[in-house]
């Protein structure tokens, strides 16, 4: 285990929603030396800079895809956390080139980057649609893992070490479905699901950014950690937020699951479910099969959200 505090940390993508929570939890909770936002949006880092301010965050413009830029970026950095990616599956689905130079030579540069400035951790920030992909964002995002685990093989037990941490939707992240929402209801009084019994993991952006930060503190390398998470259909979560705002059902979108997996059945034999930090950690390098199969997905989940619960997580 190696403390959080005194450290220099990189976080790709940092003007998210995400990177923005791990900034904030990062000031308030530990007592890092500094923090490195690297984006490509000039606008949102002025932003940023107006809601957190300066010191110890300094604020990088570039882009994954620029190798170089990426190194130079990093060095002196001890641990990155890589949130940057092309996250929206229409759009990835209608730009495939960009979505393969974003989310996977993108995260091929950090992985170079940190074996070049010997960074000490590197934490990729994964996702369910990895786990069985009907898209290209998944695809991207399984390519990435991959990447990533197996970048320990080229550390040889040295540092840089990668793990990567997965998990399912982000409840009232920018760009989820809670906005969305509230938006349909205010302009035309309507809200659009595509199935009705449509299923999903839910966690919050803060508790995301918790576990995050714990893995990023106690990994050893190789590992993909996966928070146990309660499930909720999708409709559920719009009649939590709307109330009994008018249903309209549009269809499954082309590279759209009725349900999400976390742990496939392959690779639940070497899966080890970690109880007192309420996750399951898959060991990536390792081909024993110890551990009895399942599967963890939405649909079988046996913890489930009430319209209560998801109202104060939403909060």
């Amino acid at each position: 285990m190696e403390h959080i505090n005194g450290k220099e940390i990189l976080i790709t993508g940092g003007t998210g929603s995400l990177g923005r929570m791990l900034t904030k939890l990062l000031l308030s909770e530990h007592n890092p030396k500094g923090i490195r936002i690297f984006s490509r949006d000039e606008l949102k880092q002025w932003e940023m800079k107006r809601e957190i301010g300066l010191a110890p965050v300094s604020y990088l413009v570039g882009d994954i895809r620029d190798r170089k830029r990426v190194e130079l970026a990093s060095k002196g950095v001890d641990f990155i956390i890589h949130t940057a990616a092309l996250k929206q599956v229409p759009s990835c689905e209608d730009n495939p080139l960009e979505a393969i130079n974003t989310n996977i030579i993108g995260a091929q540069n950090i992985l170079y980057a940190a074996v070049e400035n010997k960074v000490k951790r590197v934490m990729n920030i994964s996702t369910d649609k990895a786990v069985y992909p009907v898209n290209l964002y998944g695809a991207t995002k399984l390519c990435a893992e991959k990447l990533f685990i197996q970048g320990n093989t080229y550390s040889g037990g040295r540092p840089p070490h990668f793990s990567c941490c997965r998990y399912g939707n982000v409840l009232g992240s920018r760009g989820s479905i809670v906005p969305l929402f509230r938006k349909q209801v205010k302009e035309i009084g309507t809200i659009t699901i595509t199935h009705k019994d449509m299923t999903r993991f839910w966690i919050t952006l803060e508790d995301a950014a918790k576990f995050i930060l714990r893995n990023l503190r106690d990994m050893q390398g190789g590992e993909i950690f996966v928070p146990i998470m309660p499930s909720a259909t999708v409709q559920e979560v719009a009649n939590a937020v709307t109330g009994d705002a008018p249903i309209k059902y549009i269809g499954i979108r082309p590279g759209e699951k009725l349900h999400e997996i976390l742990i496939t059945k392959e690779e639940s034999r070497k899966t080890f479910e970690d109880l007192v930090n309420n996750q399951f950690v898959i060991f990536g390098l390792s081909d024993n099969t110890i551990y009895p199969e399942f599967e963890y997905r939405s649909e079988t989940n046996h913890n489930w959200l009430t319209i209560e619960q998801i109202q104060e997580m939403i909060k």
